[in-house]
């Protein structure tokens, strides 16, 4: 998926069709449920934070169940092709996808709780780690996407954090290695498209 500006690993406020907004006066973030999204009410909330001065993109998903490793946590439904953004997500060589659905607003993570396998349409629990209630829906951005429209430095906080996070192809081999990949990025590196390291560093 095409990322955030380097404020933060989350996706964009959603629009007033998407959910209501959260009261003026609350302290706290707001928690609102999967609004149109009636397939995921009872696996996720959305949470939609008060505005602040230092961050622009705040929205980010939890999970209402636990499940083991590589259980499926959802499939991918309502699909629509769009031209690359932000918030697209890569689905092939040459195609690129909008979720319409609250999966829209999943984070990168380093240490990501999901994998999204597009080739066989379906959010899976990541095969390292059990999903529990509670825990923040992310996924490792790059192992969708080959080439973002806009790279950024993680703060996910997960130890081992990469840093700098643009596509499998502006990070070389070597930076996405050990991590879960759907097979057209794994085929576009074996064939030498991403070989080469990448020495940048977190700051961009």
């Amino acid at each position: 998926m095409a990322s955030p500006p380097p404020t933060t690993n989350g996706p964009p406020s959603p629009t007033s069709r998407d959910c209501p907004s959260p009261t003026p006066n609350a302290s706290t973030a707001s928690t609102v449920p999967a609004c149109a999204d009636d397939h995921l009410t009872h696996l996720l909330t959305i949470h939609r934070p008060l505005p602040s001065p230092t961050t622009s993109f705040t929205t980010h998903t939890t999970s209402l169940i636990s499940l083991p490793p590589s259980a499926l946590f959802t499939p991918l439904t309502n699909l629509t092709p769009t031209p690359q953004s932000y918030s697209s997500v890569q689905a092939s060589r040459t195609l690129h996808v909008s979720l319409n659905s609250a999966l829209r607003y999943t984070d990168h993570s380093c240490a990501p709780a999901l994998e999204f396998d597009m080739a066989r349409r379906e959010v899976r629990v990541s095969r390292d780690r059990a999903l529990r209630v509670g825990d923040r829906l992310t996924y490792f951005y790059p192992s969708t996407e080959w080439a973002m429209a806009r790279p950024f430095a993680c703060r996910c906080g997960a130890e081992g954090c990469l840093g700098w996070i643009g596509g499998a192809g502006e990070m070389g081999r070597g930076r996405v290695r050990g991590y879960w990949l759907n097979g057209f990025v794994e085929e576009m590196l074996g064939e030498g498209e991403g070989e080469k390291e990448d020495d940048r560093g977190v700051e961009r």
